[in-house]
């Protein structure tokens, strides 16, 4: 197969191409909310642009060939299964597992990865945490992204009055959640290995440094399977809302559930496969476009 390694490399990729339906219905949503350009306004002035990307650059390490290149290499691969220009990518020294995308107009996007994060996982499963932050900014989620994290913050500053401010931040705490999938999908385009992916969330949601050769990614897996059955009632499903609608990434393993049906769908394996066929056809200097 062509592209880096074993895996495909999806020339000519769009984010429609793998973009999840409850995302594409969320951001029309929020793209309609009443407030949304204020808000907008209020919080990503020029100024927070400066600060963020001066407080990121001044606290952590830049990433490149000559600093951890073996964290580099894998985000060049990553950005060349994904068609996407590389973003600047930071370590930060912190206790907490996290990766995040930081992308605001006018500035280089960037995604943070903190170390902690990194102790935890092996090399396929940190590349496939970088394609899931290169989803964000493929998807140009960016924008948005940004808005969500400081919008719990400063929401009793904005002037739109506290029964609308509360609407803006439950529609983009929805609209997160919703991003998150399409996010996984781009880390399983990048790892092409859904377990790969599952496993990253199942060592998010009980791993250490020290518990994680001991997980069962098939035990997770059956877990998953039984979240997904408990829709028995509607008591049940009610449960299940008010545990996240205050969250900001979907629960755990319903993103793993999510994310191994979607790997055996035909919209996956026809994506990789037109993928490779266009690749073997700019080969022989055949057709180039999809």
């Amino acid at each position: 197969m062509d592209g880096v390694g074993e895996k495909c490399i999806l020339t000519g990729l769009r984010a429609n191409h793998f973009r999840h339906p409850l995302d594409l219905r969320a951001t029309e949503s929020l793209k309609q909310l009443p407030g949304l350009d204020l808000a907008i306004r209020a919080l990503l002035r020029p100024t927070a642009e400066q600060f963020f990307y001066l407080e990121n650059i001044a606290t952590s390490v830049l990433v490149g060939p000559q600093q951890l290149p073996d964290i580099h290499q894998l985000l060049v691969e990553a950005c060349q299964i994904l068609d996407i220009e590389a973003p600047q990518l930071y370590v930060k020294q912190h206790p907490v597992p996290n990766a995040y995308t930081f992308a605001m107009r006018g500035k280089q996007p960037f995604i943070v990865v903190h170390t902690s994060l990194i102790e935890l996982l092996n090399a396929k499963e940190l590349q496939a945490v970088i394609g899931h932050e290169l989803g964000h900014l493929k998807c140009d989620h960016g924008i948005y992204l940004t808005l969500a994290n400081l919008l719990t913050l400063a929401a009793s500053q904005l002037p739109l009055g506290p029964v609308l401010a509360q609407n803006l931040q439950n529609q983009i705490l929805e609209w997160v959640r919703c991003a998150e999938f399409t996010c996984d999908r781009a880390a399983l385009l990048v790892s092409q290995e859904s377990r790969v992916v599952a496993s990253v969330l199942m060592k998010l949601t009980g791993g250490s440094p020290t518990l994680s050769p001991q997980l069962n990614l098939d035990a997770f897996l059956a877990q998953a399977n039984a979240y997904e059955d408990l829709n028995y009632d509607q008591l049940a499903i009610f449960l299940k809302q008010l545990r996240t609608q205050e969250l900001t990434h979907p629960v755990p393993v319903l993103r793993a559930k999510e994310i191994m049906q979607w790997h055996n769908t035909l919209n996956y394996q026809r994506l990789l496969q037109t993928r490779r066929l266009q690749l073997n056809e700019d080969a022989r200097g055949g057709w180039r476009n999809w």
